[in-house]
């Protein structure tokens, strides 16, 4: 059985080769991380099974991929680039790789919103461009933290969270408990959350969860931060709300176009964090996924 890392950028495939072992599928890397989702069938040339960290497998094209049994998404969030249903009908089994990064992308989660309660991207602008910006920040000690989704990335987010000294809440759509969080109606966190983090995955029923009904609910002046999806959240109510300081600030490492273009409004606000869909990245979150990738592969492998 053959393997094709499709598209792996340096310090991926370097890992990738690195934990290869004696006995292992010979899973080929191709270190072009830029490739076309119509390259994909020549360079799996058969193989039975593809890795993919970030680019589009349409299932028209997967089509194309003769023998193609198998797609290990480094990530949870594969409905973003490909269709697994469509391709279940295929014959093709789509694996996913769960809690790889729960700490990296609660540490982001977090660090956004002390970024945003204190105004430091912003601060940081001006000042290098010579404008000494002073502004008062928000106090996060006793603030109340709401969490929407409660996976192994919000329980990070809460254990720090309640570690700093904040009141922290959530809402889950399956029965939760974790010690110092009270779980609560999403209307209860909505009005109650002085910030509000999303941690859901994206699916048919979470796509617009944060619709603009939802943003109007939420408290005067709240912080929103985002490092699960963007389609989960209606970006022009978002944006509106931004504008009319509805929402004080928001932290985002997730966007409906990725990269964000040069001219994009979110680009304009000044009241907004942006960082480019980097929560997960740590060496140590590497290490996790590409070791959960490997012993997929050798799963499949051994049938």
């Amino acid at each position: 059985m053959r393997g094709v890392f499709v598209d792996a950028n340096g310090s991926l495939a370097d890992i990738f080769e690195r934990q290869n072992r004696a006995g292992d599928p010979a899973v080929r890397v191709n270190r072009n991380a830029d490739i076309a989702s119509d390259q994909i069938p020549a360079l799996l040339d058969g193989a039975e099974i593809v890795v993919i960290d970030h680019t589009s497998l349409p299932t028209d094209i997967a089509r194309r991929c003769n023998g193609l049994k198998h797609v290990v998404f480094l990530g949870t969030g594969a409905r973003s680039y490909m269709n697994p249903e469509e391709l279940a009908e295929l014959g093709i089994a789509v694996h996913l790789i769960k809690g790889y990064g729960d700490t990296a992308v609660a540490e982001c989660a977090i660090a956004l919103m002390w970024a945003a309660a204190r105004g430091v991207a912003k601060m940081d602008r001006e000042m290098r461009v010579g404008n000494w910006l002073r502004e008062d920040g928000m106090q996060l000690t006793g603030k109340t933290l709401g969490l929407i989704g409660f996976g192994g990335i919000a329980a990070e987010a809460a254990r720090i969270a309640l570690g700093s000294g904040m009141k922290v809440i959530a809402w889950n759509r399956s029965p939760k408990q974790f010690a110092g969080v009270e779980f609560v109606s999403l209307d209860a966190l909505l009005a109650q959350s002085d910030v509000v983090s999303l941690h859901l995955l994206l699916n048919d029923e979470t796509r617009g969860f944060l619709s603009r009904e939802r943003i109007n609910a939420m408290k005067p002046g709240v912080i929103l931060v985002n490092t699960a999806r963007a389609a989960m959240v209606d970006e022009a109510a978002m944006i509106e709300a931004l504008k009319s300081g509805h929402i004080r600030h928001a932290g985002l490492d997730v966007f409906n176009t990725e990269p964000l273009p040069a001219n994009h409004p979110l680009t304009k606000i000044p009241n907004v964090t942006l960082s480019a869909h980097s929560a997960f990245r740590t060496p140590e979150a590497s290490e996790n996924l590409i070791h959960a990738a490997w012993e997929h592969c050798r799963r499949i492998a051994k049938g």
